[in-house]
């Protein structure tokens, strides 16, 4: 959907309005995610987030005072993430006076809005690089000295955190403390990928469930990338990667029941907001483990799970959803290889992980809840 003639007009009219660009010699060039080179005056000081859920990497880098930047941002914290929302909110109440925008790739991005705003920079997801092509939005704000810069972690995010990560730490002056977290998350993965070179286990087959319950259709899930190539990581065998030729896409249940995967997992979050009282599992923040199991159980009894190995055998699992567009991604892997290989990481523990991830670099405290099996007794 293209962004209103309209309110590009508008915004373009409050050129005149604005101070004419300063600091020149501040101006440094940046290479985003899609490639493209972009100025921009940095360390910057105003940051509209093109997704509320940036704060994930915001806050790994703001750690101290993690709105500081952010002038602007689109509704979707609250929404995705209803429990990791209260957690921010409960600390930094002044959260709710900062102006939301809608959505790019919906057309209801107030751009007249984000000019008022003055920011020095527009963060942008790559999944909406196609609407701000359509509507020629990046050419239109560059007359107006906004640069936006794309970022990524959700298409391809092991190709991309890491770059993300290393360009909003140049943005945001915070490149050492980029590096010490790209270090954290290396060593993570590495604890899982270098074990699994050495023991060389059988792969078992995995059914990913992408929100499940959050409609009543059955059953979106992953291709070769996102939590799709976090269970290859993990040790195992993706069962969506033959079938979805992207990183998102649906397997009707006749697959799933054919492929018969030895384990299935369903990503879930506190979706109160988006589909009141629905069947989503809402593992998260502080999560009521015992009501996500017993959603989950209930998701098993679809048809798409009929005499399925996985519900069989109880190897039944649900993670929080959000670690697919943050670069939180690390941690699923832990949990997931630990649900795929009891034995072989007996020892590792992804609950301390996560902890640790929150005490080193998130400015709010930890809750347990992001993660559950049937199996679970607590």
């Amino acid at each position: 959907m293209q962004l209103s003639k309209m309110v590009f007009g508008a915004a373009l009219a409050l050129v005149g309005l604005l101070p004419a660009p300063s600091h020149a010699a501040d101006k440094i060039t940046v290479t985003d995610i899609t490639g493209r080179k972009v100025e921009v005056k940095a360390p910057v000081e105003k940051v509209i987030l093109g997704e509320g859920r940036q704060m994930y990497f915001v806050a790994t880098l703001d750690t101290d005072q993690p709105f500081k930047r952010v002038v602007g941002w689109r509704d979707d914290l609250q929404k995705a993430d209803l429990d990791g929302y209260k957690d921010y909110l409960a600390k930094y109440p002044q959260i709710e006076k900062i102006p939301t925008f809608g959505g790019f790739k919906e057309g209801t991005f107030d751009v007249e809005q984000a000019v008022s705003l003055k920011p020095d920079v527009i963060l942008l997801n790559i999944e909406a690089k196609t609407a701000t092509d359509d509507a020629k939005l990046i050419e239109k704000l560059a007359k107006i000295d906004i640069p936006v810069v794309f970022v990524d972690f959700r298409e391809k995010p092991f190709e991309n955190t890491d770059p993300s990560m290393r360009l909003i730490g140049k943005l945001f002056g915070k490149e050492a403390r980029a590096e010490e977290f790209i270090a954290f998350r290396k060593a993570q993965i590495d604890l899982v990928t270098e074990r699994l070179a050495k023991a060389n286990p059988a792969k078992p087959l995995v059914m990913v469930e992408r929100a499940g319950g959050y409609s009543d259709d059955c059953c979106m899930s992953f291709g070769n990338e996102n939590f799709g190539k976090f269970v290859e990581v993990a040790g195992g065998q993706n069962m969506a990667a033959k079938i979805i030729p992207g990183t998102f896409g649906v397997v009707n249940p006749e697959q799933i029941i054919a492929a018969n995967p030895d384990h299935v997992i369903v990503t879930g979050s506190n979706w109160e907001l988006y589909v009141p009282g629905g069947a989503w599992v809402g593992v998260g923040s502080g999560a009521d483990k015992a009501k996500a199991r017993d959603k989950l159980a209930g998701l098993m009894k679809r048809p798409a799970y009929t005499g399925v190995k996985a519900v069989k055998d109880s190897k039944v699992h649900a993670i929080w959803h959000q670690f697919y567009n943050s670069p939180y991604q690390f941690v699923a892997i832990q949990a997931m290889a630990k649900w795929l290989h009891p034995e072989l990481f007996k020892d590792v523990n992804p609950e301390a992980t996560m902890k640790t991830l929150y005490e080193r670099f998130l400015p709010v405290p930890y809750k347990t809840g992001y993660w559950v099996s049937l199996t679970d007794k607590e």
